[in-house]
């Protein structure tokens, strides 16, 4: 077949790569030039430089030739302003979820040609392609599942995508790097947000939103204890940050309009025991199911998954938990829906209850 391969300079698209090459696929390799030159010079320079240097070793080494593609606007366009968007409303955006939605999965289609089978990149999931169907289905890590950040993939984005590296351990692709003898198969995994990188993402807000002092209120008494610099640094559950004497002190509500933090040494009490969630959006990756009994949830990625009933009541689902939340949850994230290990779908969380 014909296929793109998206790779960053990790280890794992690595991977992926070499996998294909080794069956024999005719491949191309393409980096998506993402960092904001302009907007975002004040964090120094680009980040991506060793990226794109590991990117080049790997691709000489397997023969596999290498196109650069700027997508820039696409991803402040569709991810940057968003974010921005969603933490000045208070809420606790997920970037690399809209990342996959629109930029590796959607402006990139537009650039490529239709002569390519698939696009293949290095995710840890995996796609069951049927003749009528694509389903979207974990990867057996749940640590490293990365189903959570597809959640809003269509089926005519799926139906183009293959993830080599899907049904292995994070142990194996390591081992595997080792065998071809990578020559970033010792490079550490990366960490932070997609367009920032090794930068804080607390940095890139101090840069668009400024500072605003705000009161630290006692969620239990309403006693001001305290300020901050802004509630567009804080987000639910947070417990670093807070400085504050006497704690642990944990973050556990915001109100966006009097700037306000609201915070408790009682983080169970106060900000767990949620019911369930409400999202007015939801996005089916193979079309909505007709059992809807069943299901599971994650409002987070990572390996909590929460028994969950979904009902849709006046224009919007209704996802409510069998068994309280033990975490934080935060408008924003994004609720996604499984049935056994395959991934139906998400949407926003507008609000717990």
């Amino acid at each position: 077949m014909k296929i793109a391969v998206l790779v960053s300079g990790g280890v794992d698209s690595s991977v992926a790569l070499a996998l294909l090459k080794e069956q024999g696929h005719d491949i191309t390799a393409f980096y998506l030039k993402i960092w904001l030159e302009d907007e975002l010079s004040y964090l120094g320079n680009c980040p991506w430089e060793d990226d794109l240097q590991f990117v080049r070793q790997v691709c000489a080494q397997f023969g596999v030739p290498l196109q650069v593609v700027s997508m820039q606007q696409a991803y402040w366009n569709k991810v940057v302003t968003y974010t921005i968007d969603q933490v000045k409303a208070g809420r606790t955006p997920n970037p690399d979820v809209l990342c996959n939605q629109y930029v590796k999965f959607g402006a990139f289609y537009e650039c490529i040609s239709d002569e390519y089978d698939y696009v293949a990149t290095g995710h840890y999931a995996q796609v069951e392609h049927r003749s009528d169907i694509s389903l979207l289905k974990m990867a057996p890590d749940p640590i490293k599942d990365q189903t959570y950040f597809l959640c809003q993939l269509s089926q005519q984005q799926l139906r183009r995508i293959l993830f080599p590296i899907g049904h292995l351990q994070k142990i194996q692709v390591r081992a595997l790097a080792l065998q071809f003898d990578l020559a970033n198969k010792d490079r550490k995994d990366s960490q932070g947000i997609c367009f920032l990188g090794k930068f804080k993402f607390s940095d890139f807000l101090h840069a668009k939103l400024g500072e605003k002092t705000g009161d630290l209120i006692e969620f239990e008494t309403g006693n001001v204890v305290g300020e901050h610099n802004g509630f567009w640094y804080y987000t639910i559950g947070q417990r670093q940050g807070i400085r504050l004497s006497g704690g642990p002190w944990y973050v556990v509500d915001k109100d966006p309009a009097r700037n306000v933090v609201f915070i408790s040494k009682h983080y169970q009490d106060a900000a767990e025991h949620k019911a369930g969630v409400i999202v007015h959006t939801m996005n089916w990756i193979s079309g909505q199911p007709s059992d809807l009994t069943g299901l599971a949830m994650k409002f987070r990625h990572g390996a909590d998954m929460h028994p969950v009933t979904v009902v849709q009541q006046d224009h919007a689902w209704v996802i409510t938990l069998l068994q309280e939340s033990k975490q934080g949850i935060a408008a924003g994230q994004f609720a996604v829906l499984y049935a056994g290990d395959v991934c139906l779908g998400g949407g926003v969380i507008d609000k717990a209850f």
